[in-house]
């Protein structure tokens, strides 16, 4: 069967349309994305399971009337899980894992209609900025093949921006929606802690700093699969207020004049690149000739005692996930089950007492008082989404040297040494300089936007970050529908 050509001119929603309409099948959109995910995929490496029979399965079957019927969709292979389909997590321990049922998110996903097409590279254990696990190999930047889509939704983020499907699942624990959109001139918005399910496997998914959503080209599809995914599950550990109005509705609704808050200055005091300061100072601009009131200001908040937070709960998390391994593997989980660095953030969380975990989780509770105050005043701050344009493949990688040592490290746990000898603080500090702004809106469980608005003089994306209030996803989707008309990101596609 032939596909649909004119496919890359229509997002989610607009296909959906032509399928309800009748001008196009899902079958000839199925087509139409196998074709390009086998033409494009070796060259990027976006897609690491294809499901083309369980696609092909699905659509001989009465499709659910969901707002996205018929539309090519890519999961990331990570935290959602769909029943007989491997969930790797990026991890060779679990490359032969195959869950037995799906989860909360995959049954609504599901529930809108789209066509499931296969699942998308992450570093293991979505730990990373940039997806390059030893496992599947590194994804690369469709804008640049040389360069990082970002992470921890790195593959999703290159299927997208290549032109593969119109939007694929992400999650976001400390920027992992965030980052990769903004690598891949992407629209990507991560919802407030709650506003989706993470049931039944899990309940607070990384102490509550993770959430998961979808990466997409336009801001209504972000919108309109937030209305089909929100909702809390049987066992949340807590159910948050419902928006006033369909999210899909805000698109277009006028967003008033905000007040918003920006900044150019890394939180850790490390280097901007110029580009990145650049981004947001177009964007304050473009902000103030929409009649918003633009200040150049920050909240009072410790970056780098949030960022030695943050890591203090990484430990802890990947300590669990290490303990919790034998489940799978029927045995105690040994380091040369996963890639070095992440064993020695295991080692890490075994040396950390259960009282100084408790101290840095109470941490965020101050920092989500201090933004509340904050916006009391603000409505929205601004910052670069990240430090950095997109890295180059390989160049957060350990050096031969450091990979020697943490082998060293590793094989003879020498793990107290790494934390007593303040290596371990220096090395999450440094791990941080390229993305040091995301992470503040896991922590406070508020909803989260990076946007398309600029690209450096070599072509390659720099997206700018929008922090609301907690509960207000709303705001945002108003204020990116406005910066998506009056500087039109849709049709600025990468070559390849």
């Amino acid at each position: 069967m032939a596909g649909f050509k004119e496919y890359d001119i229509y997002d989610a929603l607009g296909l959906a349309e032509l399928v309800k309409k009748r001008e196009v099948s899902p079958q000839e959109l199925c087509e139409e994305a196998i074709s390009r995910i086998d033409r494009i995929n070796p060259k990027v490496n976006a897609v690491i399971y294809r499901m083309y029979d369980i696609a092909h399965k699905s659509l001989k079957g009465q499709l659910p009337q969901g707002p996205f019927s018929g539309v090519p969709f890519l999961l990331k292979d990570l935290l959602t899980s769909y029943a007989g389909v491997p969930l790797s997590m990026g991890c060779k321990a679990y490359k032969n894992y195959i869950p037995s049922r799906d989860s909360e998110l995959m049954k609504r996903y599901k529930a809108t209609g789209v066509t499931v097409l296969g699942k998308t590279n992450t570093p293991e254990f979505g730990l990373m900025g940039v997806t390059e696990p030893e496992l599947h190999g590194p994804t690369r930047n469709p804008w640049n093949l040389d360069h990082t889509p970002g992470g921890s939704s790195g593959g999703s983020a290159a299927a997208v921006a290549s032109g593969m499907v119109p939007f694929a699942s992400g999650g976001d624990g400390g920027g992992s929606i965030r980052i990769p959109a903004s690598c891949c001139a992407l629209f990507g918005l991560k919802p407030s802690r709650g506003r989706n399910p993470t049931g039944p496997e899990y309940g607070n998914i990384w102490q509550g700093a993770s959430v998961e959503h979808v990466i997409t080209r336009t801001v209504r599809d972000s919108a309109a699969m937030l209305d089909a995914i929100r909702g809390a599950d049987p066992g949340a550990p807590y159910i948050i207020p419902d928006p006033e109005r369909p999210y899909l509705e805000e698109v277009g609704r006028e967003p008033g004049t905000l007040r918003i808050a920006f900044t150019r200055r890394s939180p850790l005091g490390t280097e901007v690149h110029p580009e990145c300061r650049k981004a947001v100072e177009d964007a304050a601009n473009l902000l103030a000739s929409l009649g918003h009131q633009v200040e150049e200001t920050e909240p009072d908040i410790d970056g780098i005692a949030l960022a030695k937070s943050y890591f203090m709960m990484y430990y802890g998390e990947i300590s669990a996930d290490v303990q919790e391994m034998k489940k799978v593997l029927g045995r105690k989980a040994k380091h040369t089950d996963m890639e070095e660095t992440t064993w020695l953030l295991n080692l890490l969380g075994n040396l950390y007492s259960a009282g100084e975990f408790v101290l840095a989780m109470r941490q965020w509770n101050t920092f989500a008082r201090q933004m509340g105050a904050f916006h009391e005043k603000f409505d929205l701050f601004l910052t670069p989404t990240l430090a950095s344009p997109p890295v180059k493949i390989g160049e957060l990688k350990p050096k031969p040297v450091e990979e020697r040592a943490l082998k060293v490290v590793n094989s003879l746990n020498l793990g107290r040494i790494v934390k007593v000898s303040g290596m371990a603080e220096k090395i999450a500090l440094e791990s941080l300089s390229k993305t040091p702004f995301t992470q503040l809106a896991n922590l406070t469980g508020q909803p989260a936007m990076s946007v398309p608005l600029h690209w450096t003089a070599d072509g390659l994306p720099s997206g700018v970050q929008f922090i609301a209030r907690f509960g207000d996803e709303a705001t945002l989707f108003r204020l990116a529908a406005q910066l998506e008309k009056a500087r039109p990101w849709f049709d600025r596609r990468p070559e390849i």
